[in-house]
């Protein structure tokens, strides 16, 4: 596959728009007021979504992504992420995920996933 000269993503991005709940964290203590947001597009490295408001460039942040999957058919399914802001603007705002993982939506803890055939 050819790249284009303009693009910087190392991954390609597509267009998923998934419902999202997100909160800052700066030198080391979490704002716990949770915001929600639309994602716009991910990738493996990042993901794009709507904001209310511009956020810090820089600052860590906690995202749990509404995932349209569920664990063993019933329980539903976030996408657990965190990452840095590393662009927002007016009502966009760009993270650099930097770990991710799957959890039910009601815990914190991971869940343990099985591959399908």
């Amino acid at each position: 596959m050819e790249r284009n000269s303009e693009e910087r993503r190392e991954s390609p991005r597509f267009d998923v728009r998934l419902t999202l709940r997100y909160r800052l964290s700066q030198k080391g203590e979490a704002d716990s007021r949770w915001q929600t947001g639309v994602t716009r597009d991910m990738s493996k490295g990042g993901v794009g979504f709507k904001t209310k408001r511009p956020l810090p460039v820089g600052s860590h942040i906690e995202l749990r992504i509404d995932w349209p999957a569920r664990h063993e058919s019933a329980e539903p399914v976030d996408l657990q992420a965190t990452g840095f802001v590393v662009r927002s603007d007016q009502n966009r705002t760009a993270v650099r995920i930097s770990s991710h993982r799957f959890v039910a939506s009601n815990s914190a803890e991971p869940l343990e996933l099985t591959k399908t055939a």
